[in-house]
């Protein structure tokens, strides 16, 4: 724990470390009927305090949680100490525990390991996360001992604002990414002051910090030239249009806050935002109402990679309006609730792909050729009879359009669907998704062949198959834990499986 304390006048506001839990002090004086000084603070973990600042019926302080207070005496706390000290503190040279470090931070790996030389000066990244920096310390120090750190992880430490932040900042000339996640940074009171402090900043994560959207917006102007912002674990319930910030964006990450869902859209004001994280948000409903069914959208013009994993959407109609945007090409929607009519998982990726027809990767998996032709093919068998019932052809009913937006382009890439084989797509009755499968075992000549009904559904790994529609041709399965109706063979073949 640090021993210097400072004057009560000037704890107000500082940051503290007690028994490993971090709190901010709003109340310096007595509570009687105790003697002596304490601290009222109030704690980031809530769960840690007793109350709300309220002791005896007089209100020392105000929490924003009702049990997020405490008093604790003075020598108790932890004020910290500066940055170097703990640099010096932590890296001790040709340690295996500083050669090995690597940060994995907005998909950039920093090693120390790999430097030259190692020393201060030849630091490319300095990792202090949950340490006890309180401050820059001495001016310029840290431009003359580390002036070529290109990531600084402050994650957790006794930093009270951005002023504290800037003092540091300002003197890394070369730093591009800043982790400043689990802190409680009083906000600037001169913005414009601090800009050259971040001036070449990049990237930077300010998760669990206890924000809003306007108070990102009111600190947006100190950083020019940020392409990448995490703000998971805050308090952003609406988002607001960026206007004159943040237009260098191109990797956003809003998941685990509690959106105000028709606020959702207000980022699509970003002109190069690529990257969006919309994950745990409680979303339920995207509407692009600029473009019609089948169109694109001028919403999200440079939108490539969106995550809106562990929400409510339930509605396929959801997944046709992503397909007006533009750009789309990495999605990821697990622990939704998106089900096929037949129940199947593998049977809602399908539509999935043949709903977004220029995806590339679903949920971390690439999108191969033959499967998205596979899954293209099946969607138009799947709803052919609905089209046909719609009255067919390049002009069938406006609301089948409005379900199935892609249907006619399919239909113009692969053909119209023959009537005959639409009768024998039945999705929901298990018998139509089974397939005769023949077991024969090579190395073993003696062991009799094994006959099975097997769902097209079944995946299967290392194999190859004949089919008696091709007779002595054997294709071989080389691609791990595919269906078998990935492979395009149709119910009814008897397919020879031979292990491999």
């Amino acid at each position: 724990m640090g021993v210097d304390h400072p004057d009560p006048e000037e704890a107000v506001g500082r940051r503290v470390s007690c028994d490993e839990e971090r709190a901010t002090v709003l109340y310096v004086g007595p509570v009687p009927p105790t003697a002596g000084l304490w601290y009222g603070v109030e704690w980031d973990n809530p769960e840690r305090g007793k109350h709300d600042g309220n002791h005896e019926g007089v209100q020392y302080f105000t929490c924003r949680h009702p049990t997020g207070g405490s008093f604790v005496r003075p020598g108790k706390v932890s004020f910290g100490v500066d940055f170097l000290t703990v640099v010096r503190q932590k890296y001790t040279f040709d340690t295996e525990e500083v050669l090995s470090q690597e940060i994995f931070i907005f998909s950039k790996i920093f090693n120390w390991g790999k430097a030259k030389e190692r020393s201060y000066e030849n630091l490319p990244s300095v990792l202090l996360n949950r340490c006890e920096v309180n401050g820059a310390g001495a001016e310029g120090e840290i431009r003359e001992t580390t002036p070529n750190v290109q990531w600084l992880d402050l994650c957790g430490t006794l930093l009270s604002c951005w002023e504290d932040v800037a003092a540091i900042t300002q003197q890394l000339e070369h730093l591009e990414g800043l982790q400043l996640s689990n802190n409680r940074l009083r906000l600037p009171s001169d913005v414009p002051a601090l800009c050259q402090a971040f001036c070449n900043l990049r990237a930077l994560a300010l998760n669990n910090c206890n924000l809003t959207w306007t108070q990102i917006l009111e600190c947006a102007p100190m950083w020019p030239q940020l392409e990448e912002l995490s703000l998971e674990e805050n308090n952003i319930t609406e988002l607001q249009r960026p206007e004159g910030v943040l237009q260098t964006l191109k990797n956003l990450n809003i998941s685990s806050n509690p959106l105000e869902q028709n606020t959702a859209l207000s980022v699509a004001a970003l002109p190069r935002l690529e990257q969006l994280n919309l994950s745990k948000t409680g979303l339920s409903d995207i509407r692009f109402d600029d473009a019609a069914p089948g169109s694109q959208t001028d919403i999200f013009p440079a939108l490539k990679n969106l995550r809106l994993d562990y929400n409510n959407i339930t509605e396929w109609g959801v997944i046709d309006e992503l397909g007006k945007l533009r750009s789309l090409e990495i999605f990821c929607c697990r622990g939704n609730h998106l089900v096929s009519s037949d129940g199947n998982p593998s049977t809602a990726n399908q539509l999935l792909i043949a709903k977004l027809g220029k995806l590339k990767v679903l949920n971390h998996c690439e999108i191969l050729v033959d499967e998205r032709k596979g899954a293209e093919q099946d969607y138009i068998k799947m709803f052919g009879l609905e089209w046909l019932q719609a009255g067919g052809g390049s002009e069938p009913s406006r609301e089948f359009t409005r379900q199935h937006p892609r249907y006619l382009s399919l239909i113009q890439k692969y053909g119209a669907p023959e009537e005959g084989m639409l009768k024998k797509w039945v999705p929901l009755a298990l018998k139509n998704q089974l397939m005769k499968i023949t077991f024969v075992f090579p190395d073993d000549p003696d062991r009799k062949q094994i006959e099975k009904k097997l769902p097209s559904s079944m995946e299967v790994q290392k194999l190859t198959y004949t089919t008696p529609k091709k007779l002595g041709t054997e294709y071989e399965i080389h691609s791990d834990l595919k269906t078998l109706q990935f492979y395009s063979i149709e119910d009814g073949d008897q397919v020879l499986v031979r292990w491999s």
